[in-house]
């Protein structure tokens, strides 16, 4: 089992299912991904770009989004709060699957 399953596998199957469907996105949207474990959550990179996702009691952590300022008027909605570059998935809300896809186009796709 790779690391990022096993981070994954200690969730409630409701959460799991959330994670990789988040996860499945990266490899969906760029081939070239490699997928690891830095900060102790899933962590993905294209060149020396990265993004990390971390799952907790009340939502999924997504970092860091920063420097995105044609769409950030639709990351505002999840940004969390006192942060420059954090957004928060509520767990009790769908995943914004297409936000999502225009960031890891937008940091990876678009610039590999």
């Amino acid at each position: 089992m790779k690391e990022v399953e096993k981070y994954i596998s200690h969730f409630e199957p409701e959460i799991q299912a959330r994670l990789n469907e988040l996860r499945q996105l990266f490899f969906d949207l760029s081939p070239t991904i490699e997928e690891q474990i830095r900060y102790n959550m899933p962590a993905y990179r294209v060149g020396k770009k990265y993004l990390y996702f971390a799952a907790y009691k009340k939502h999924i952590g997504f970092y860091p989004v920063y420097g995105l300022e044609e769409i950030e008027e639709d990351l505002a909605k999840y940004r969390a709060k006192g942060t420059k570059d954090t957004l928060h998935f509520l767990h009790n809300h769908p995943l914004p699957v297409e936000l999502i896809t225009k960031i890891i186009n937008m940091v990876f796709v678009n610039r590999e």
